[in-house]
């Protein structure tokens, strides 16, 4: 499949002709209430050191992570995002691969010949099978399987929700810069048994998390407060949205901070007239896994998302 991601509010920006800030995002899932408040006063005091490498392995951040996850400290890699995890991971690993779909798009790209299996087909014992909890872009739980072999599961939007972790259980991706608002930023976590995260660690490239990245992380796990307002505000408005009732179109029940929307017209259409009103969705037509058109929204805040389902309602496809 072309891999693509939403996001890209940059580059729209320059197609529109217009200042970034213009443009609503309802492309990445990303935490509608920002970064905690110390976030940036952490960034700002972090500017002096960046005249000096940062920590090689983020060691500070890799114990304060342990400390969140109930982990040993050697358990947990850290990486420059989740992707750039999923594509060491892909290094690595030199077992055949199943990939259950939909999936994160980026398990295709470093994964080109693994198999691809759904919720409901059987799964193999042996290899390394790729499950993604809650699944994306589906929002929906996913039980974590019973098997022989390594199951690596995807959990980077799992704070938003209150599925229980697989950590423990799994090799378990996490990305910080989601719930945490700073996806500029990439920084991501690998956690699974501690022996074979220091294996692993023998072929990373140190200085994966940069100086600001590690500040910017340390400082948004340090503010439970402003965590416990994203769930809170995600589950209420979640709700709210899966209340709306639009022509043509079947809102799917999601446990995410994304909806995930049928079609009964052109998804292209639609992600053509969101744009000319400086709108961003995410396509999820012709993904493995996904039958149909349909496409994927993040939850922002009640005024956007307003604004979004109004403009919705104008329009019509032939």
């Amino acid at each position: 499949m072309p891999v693509t991601h939403g996001g890209d509010i940059f580059e729209a920006a320059e197609k529109l002709g217009c200042d970034w800030r213009d443009i609503l995002d309802f492309s990445a899932n990303i935490n509608p209430l920002g970064t905690a408040p110390g976030v940036r006063e952490a960034i700002t005091a972090a500017m002096d050191e960046i005249v000096h490498y940062p920590d090689p392995y983020s060691s500070r951040l890799q114990r304060a992570l342990a400390q969140e996850w109930n982990v040993e400290p050697d358990c947990i890699l850290t990486g420059n995002g989740a992707t750039e995890l999923i594509h060491f991971v892909a290094q690595v690993w030199r077992q055949p691969v199943s990939i259950v779909v939909p999936a994160f798009s980026e398990f295709h790209r470093v994964f080109p010949k693994a198999s691809l299996r759904s919720t409901t087909s059987e799964w193999p014992e042996a290899g390394l099978l790729v499950i993604t909890n809650p699944m994306n872009p589906t929002g929906e739980a996913i039980e974590f399987p019973t098997r022989r072999g390594l199951t690596l599961v995807d959990e980077s939007f799992i704070e938003f929700t209150d599925l229980p972790t697989s950590i423990g259980q799994a090799l378990v991706l996490r990305s910080l810069t989601k719930f945490h608002a700073i996806p500029g930023l990439r920084v991501g976590a690998l956690i699974g048994p501690a022996e074979l995260m220091q294996q692993w660690k023998a072929f990373r490239a140190p200085w994966q998390v940069n100086t600001l990245g590690q500040a910017a992380a340390l400082a948004a796990l340090n503010d439970k407060e402003h965590q416990q307002a994203t769930r809170d505000f995600i589950r209420e408005e979640r709700d709210r949205l899966l209340g709306f009732e639009l022509p043509r179109v079947n809102i799917k029940p999601s446990c995410a901070n994304y909806l995930f929307v049928e079609l009964d017209y052109n998804a292209d259409q639609l992600c053509s007239y969101f744009l000319e009103h400086r709108i961003l969705i995410r396509n999820c037509t012709n993904w493995p896994g996904i039958p149909g058109q349909a496409v994927r929204v993040a939850i922002r805040t009640r005024e956007e998302n307003d604004k979004l389902f109004d403009l919705w309602r104008t329009f019509t496809c032939d």
